[in-house]
């Protein structure tokens, strides 16, 4: 009944998805708003995608979808608290993306020692 409480993707832990993004094995997208941004900066090397667009610049059949996004590579994706990545992740996975997982909010990145850029 209350299907829509559990989790679509799996949480994986900061640390493991700051090792996996300098390893170049995990595509990272922030999906939070641009004042969040610009208030905090970024994860370095995540792609920016706001949660309202992700549709258009995710689904693989959309002609805005994003060069640096495919469907066979793991994705993770980080908001500012958990919520909104997770919504992305149950999207992207709707869309047929495989490996798809939720490390929850930006400060999580960055308690796991990842890089931030303004």
């Amino acid at each position: 009944m209350l299907s829509f409480l559990k989790p679509s993707a799996p949480r994986l832990n900061a640390a493991d998805a700051v090792a996996r993004v300098a390893a170049g094995e995990l595509t990272l997208i922030d999906v939070r708003d641009g004042n969040e941004l610009a208030a905090s900066g970024r994860a370095a090397g995540a792609l920016h995608v706001p949660l309202m667009v992700l549709k258009m610049k995710c689904d693989p059949s959309s002609p805005e979808c994003l060069a640096d996004l495919s469907v066979d590579r793991p994705v993770a994706l980080y908001c500012a608290s958990g919520a909104s990545s997770q919504m992305a992740a149950q999207m992207l996975r709707a869309m047929g993306y495989r490996e798809v997982h939720n490390i929850g909010g930006f400060y999580d990145w960055q308690a796991a020692g990842g890089a931030i850029t303004p």
